[in-house]
């Protein structure tokens, strides 16, 4: 029987320490534009959740590229994730919210 793909949840604490330690990752902040240029976090790229479906191929090396998710509270990464993981891709974590990430943002 096949293994069922899944995502898993990850704390900001071992998040810094990757961009730290220059894990190679892809950190995605799947906000709007006007939220993200608000303030996001440092090292993060921008694919909305409306776009991650039609963006995903082309932002990510392969089908096991690492990728972190996050939005403002949470709802919007877990759908992403759902997507990702539907998509194919393996090794997907969920952040959760920005509005509880208790570490420098970029403004």
């Amino acid at each position: 029987m096949e293994k069922k793909a899944e995502y898993h949840i990850i704390e900001p604490k071992t998040v810094v320490e990757m961009i730290e330690n220059k894990e190679s990752f892809y950190l995605v902040d799947v906000r709007e534009k006007d939220e993200y240029d608000w303030g996001h976090i440092e090292s993060s790229i921008n694919i909305s959740l409306s776009a991650i479906s039609q963006r995903a191929e082309s932002s990510f090396d392969n089908k096991d590229s690492k990728i972190v998710v996050y939005c403002r509270s949470g709802a919007r990464s877990r759908q992403a994730c759902k997507e990702l993981i539907y998509l194919g891709y393996t090794d997907v974590y969920d952040l959760g919210g920005i509005i509880s990430y208790p570490y420098p943002i970029i403004r």
